[in-house]
């Protein structure tokens, strides 16, 4: 498991005009090569009458699976242009499809380039990216005298709250890295004068959106 990287947040769209053709971004988190064509193969079904649903992916912690599609477009002024977007923004697991609508002015193999490419990256700055950072999940289990207390103090720190368990005793899920796991240890088993029961849980990647430009 890879110790972060970026992806897209989720399904998103946007869509311009240049030279009165439409051009519709669809994006999409995409984990396996299955998924990436079954979300192309829906958007293609959605814009049957399309001119053309150009697409490109790029799927797996080495960016091994990757592809890219004309759709018609003169060869390489469409898929790769797109991937190429992909690259740039070190995105992983992502698919995205640039769909056209004619609007009767040819823009050249140039020109067809570059509108596949602003397309695709108005498209992902729409949907959002977000890192995703593996994290250790530290559970705190702790009596119900001291939530309060715990909950403001984590609140106000570092680390950020997965989840809170209400049972016979309280257990609190927090996101720690994996370097901090002693010291968080330390704090929470101060902060309760060592009544906290403290063990390590799941691997899970947190996410966190980020600016994009």
């Amino acid at each position: 498991m890879l110790p972060h990287y970026y992806t897209v947040k989720g399904y998103g769209e946007e869509e311009i005009v240049i030279q009165k053709s439409r051009f519709i971004a669809y994006v999409n988190r995409a984990e396996t090569e299955e998924e990436a064509q079954q979300f192309i193969a829906d958007i293609k079904k959605k814009n049957w009458n399309a001119t053309h649903n150009c697409s490109a992916y790029m799927i797996g912690e080495n960016n091994q699976i990757q592809k890219a599609n004309d759709d018609g477009e003169p060869s390489g002024t469409a898929g790769l242009p797109i991937l190429e977007v992909l690259k740039k923004r070190g995105l992983k697991d992502t698919v995205v499809v640039v769909t056209r609508f004619f609007g009767g002015i040819k823009l050249g193999a140039g020109g067809l380039i570059r509108a596949y490419g602003k397309s695709t990256s108005e498209g992902i700055t729409a949907t959002g990216v977000v890192e995703r950072r593996l994290m250790q999940i530290m559970e705190t289990t702790i009596d119900y005298t001291w939530l309060g207390k715990i909950e403001n103090e984590l609140r106000s720190s570092v680390y950020g709250i997965k989840d809170i368990h209400y049972l016979d005793t309280v257990m609190v899920e927090t996101f720690v890295e994996e370097s901090q796991k002693e010291a968080f240890a330390a704090w929470m088993t101060e902060l309760t004068n060592g009544q906290a029961v403290i063990k390590e849980g799941s691997l899970l990647y947190q996410e966190n959106l980020v600016k994009t430009s």
